[in-house]
């Protein structure tokens, strides 16, 4: 008889959670891979730390998935997910030799979210992201490459727009970075090529969700950085020397980081079920996607009430719980055992504030309880060790990791 099979669409924070979660409670279980096998469909071999996709060093950001997922008897399949047959279960994956359907008995949609990315005239020809490794990649090897152009009045300005979390931690890095590139620069081109960094957005506020007790130290740390502010403004168009204006005004800037809004991953709109504002699926505490039989859906595809009137928030806060008990509870649905329902009762905010330090605040309404040097040190913690996963090859320490329960609130 063959093994049924659990299929994990994503290798992210809640995908390879998923992943790993489901390995362990098969393990728990004493049911080995000749009854159920466990596969991860990713488009690379990488577990992307996506959230430091803004720092200036990328070194660490990619995790094999093979270092992970081999140890534990998790098979990976490398494509691209191009059609969701629920009823036939079954899913079809473009790779590099050609389209292939993978039977699936579970299925876990963790495909996450990207950039949502306006029909701005020039944006996607000269805009940067840090939306993904390879757009990071892009924008590192272009800001590199500044000393080498013509001075200009745009050359060393560099405009992020979209004052939320990632651009604010864009943003705040950036004058060092910036200044670190230019020392390069020599000369009369020294003059021409002071830093620049601008940080813009439609709204009247910079961190507009990040209430009032955060904002002034968001504000503050950006003006000792340096960083300038341009709210309540439209970008209208870009171009390779900068980007227009509804007012019409023209900022000139070589360098345009757009980081504008999220929204959950194309594949649900696989299925027939209503998706709230950022396209994700709705799904019960148990992470099942409601209305759609044998369907799982964690991280950024997912939208799960956390408490009365809060969804959870596309971050790997709550993509991370969301993927282990996913993986916990699809076992559990394809065995006829008990699932576990995920409750998290606790929120943080962690926000990078580059060299001037960071923000820590607590509940949704986002309460400062720390700030500069202390703050930056929990953001250090969680950006380099609590969201990586074991890398120590042992399958054990692997499994173990997956645990289904809510870890508790970074310590200061």
């Amino acid at each position: 008889m063959a093994a049924r099979q659990i299929v994990v669409l994503g290798g992210g924070f809640a995908g390879l959670w998923s992943a790993v979660g489901a390995a362990r409670k098969l393990a728990e279980e004493g049911v080995g891979r000749d009854a159920v096998q466990v596969t991860l469909v990713n488009r690379d071999a990488y577990h992307s730390i996506r959230v430091r996709n803004y720092e200036a060093d990328l070194s660490q950001v990619l995790v094999p998935l093979d270092s992970v997922l081999t140890p534990i008897g998790v098979d990976r399949v490398e494509g691209d997910v191009i059609a969701i047959d629920t009823a036939a279960r079954a899913v079809v994956i473009r790779e590099a030799a050609g389209e292939r359907s993978l039977t699936c008995d579970r299925l876990v949609l963790a495909a996450g979210s990207q950039l949502a990315r306006p029909a701005i005239p020039g944006l996607a020809e000269f805009g940067f992201d840090v939306d993904t490794y390879t757009g990071a990649a892009r924008l590192a090897e272009h800001l590199r490459g500044l000393p080498q152009r013509s001075p200009s009045a745009g050359r060393a300005t560099v405009l992020i727009v979209g004052a939320g979390l990632t651009g604010i931690e864009t943003a705040a890095e950036m004058p060092a970075r910036l200044c670190e590139i230019l020392k390069k620069a020599t000369g009369d081109e020294l003059e021409s090529a002071a830093p620049r960094v601008i940080l813009a957005d439609h709204n009247p506020l910079v961190g507009s969700d990040m209430g009032d007790s955060a904002r002034p130290v968001i504000e503050t740390a950006l003006a000792a950085l340096g960083v300038e502010l341009r709210m309540g403004v439209q970008v209208t168009g870009v171009t390779a020397s900068g980007a227009a204006l509804a007012s019409g005004e023209t900022i000139p800037a070589e360098t345009i980081i757009w980081c504008a809004g999220m929204r959950a991953s194309p594949l649900t709109k696989m299925f027939a079920v209503d998706r709230d504002q950022f396209g994700r699926l709705p799904v019960d505490e148990f992470l099942r996607v409601r209305g759609v039989p044998n369907v799982f859906a964690a991280g950024d595809c997912a939208s799960l009430e956390i408490t009365p009137g809060h969804a959870s928030v596309m971050s790997c806060q709550h993509g991370r719980p969301m993927g282990r008990f996913a993986g916990f509870n699809v076992v559990a649905d394809l065995l006829g055992l008990p699932m576990l329902p995920l409750a998290i009762d606790w929120y943080v905010t962690v926000l990078d504030l580059g060299p001037w330090g960071a923000v820590y605040t607590a509940g949704w309404d986002r309460h400062v309880i720390a700030q500069g040097a202390a703050a930056k040190r929990t953001k250090q913690t969680i950006n380099c060790e609590r969201i990586y996963p074991p890398r120590s090859g042992n399958r054990e320490e692997i499994l173990a990791a997956a645990a289904p329960v809510v870890q508790r609130p970074p310590g200061i």
